[in-house]
């Protein structure tokens, strides 16, 4: 109570300063406190449509247990991320290591083209990607044809489906990770590679001991800020394969909460839905976040 009283006196000493960063927190309080408590509030009730919420505990999460195609939306999700993450960062770091090599020519050609899919629009990129897997007209199949195999339905195929997200995924966040990547590796000093390079290390040695070791912090960045992105996949199994088909097989977890909330209009159970995904990627983040320190503690 007395720092709240010492808050209060500071505040109402120095009104001007305050006074002109007062919007930011209004936006904040306004458009991200107060829905995010809300948001918890309403994950308690039924709500369905504009008809008031009815109060019922822990209901909509208990039902979350039954739900068989919230369980499908997270194995998916989970299957995604446990996939398009590694193969990624591995796909990052190798393009990363070869762009910083003082050898390569039109280096900063070569980062901007890896980063353009970043900067393109997602609704641009899924439709080009769709027509390039178009089972008729698409330039994959027509490849397929004249190297003699056999044209396969991509994006609706239960097998082929998911995987073809993956690679869309890749594709567009890789250069990303490049860049970040690129950074970390213009900040570690020469020397360590020119002492290394002197004792006899050749280049796999010194990018395995030198290398990904002063590198860790950056993967880590990067592997988290991938986990909290892949359990938002929303855009591409929209547009890609008409909202999570065929047979639920790329239907994710915001994918499905925007069908319960937004068009099956159940928005306190899609409120719990929300709270569910949160719930996930604490706990995948908080066990990436452990088994790093712990990790980075045993070196």
């Amino acid at each position: 109570m007395a720092n709240l009283k010492k808050v209060l006196k500071e505040i109402k000493r120095n009104k001007a300063p305050y006074l002109f960063i007062s919007p930011f927190y209004i936006m904040f309080l306004a458009f991200m406190v107060i829905p995010i408590f809300y948001s918890f509030y309403l994950s308690l009730t039924e709500l369905r449509g504009v008809r008031p919420p009815k109060f019922i505990g822990f209901t909509n999460y208990a039902n979350l247990f039954q739900d068989t195609r919230f369980w499908t939306a997270l194995r998916n999700t989970s299957v995604f991320a446990a996939v398009q993450i590694p193969l990624m960062m591995l796909i990052a770091i190798t393009l990363a290591l070869i762009l910083n090599s003082p050898g390569i020519r039109f280096r900063n050609f070569f980062r901007s083209m890896y980063f353009l899919p970043v900067v393109m629009s997602l609704v641009v990129a899924a439709l080009s990607f769709s027509m390039f897997l178009n089972v008729d007209i698409g330039l994959l199949n027509l490849l397929l044809k004249r190297m003699g195999f056999i044209p396969h339905d991509w994006l609706n195929d239960p097998d082929l489906a998911l995987p073809s997200i993956i690679i869309l995924a890749t594709w567009r966040w890789t250069g990303y990770n490049i860049v970040i990547l690129l950074a970390g590796l213009q900040n570690i000093p020469l020397e360590l590679y020119e002492a290394a390079k002197i004792d006899g290390a050749g280049i796999l040695q010194r990018i395995r001991h030198i290398t990904l070791p002063l590198l860790r912090p950056i993967i880590f960045f990067c592997v988290m800020m991938s986990i909290i992105g892949s359990y938002q996949l929303f855009e591409e199994p929209y547009i890609l394969t008409n909202r999570g088909g065929p047979m639920d097989r790329t239907l994710s977890i915001v994918l499905y909460l925007f069908e319960t909330g937004f068009q099956k209009y159940r928005l306190g159970y899609a409120s719990a839905i929300a709270y569910s995904l949160v719930l996930v990627i604490f706990i995948v983040s908080a066990l990436q976040m452990k088994f790093f320190w712990r990790r980075t503690g045993a070196e």
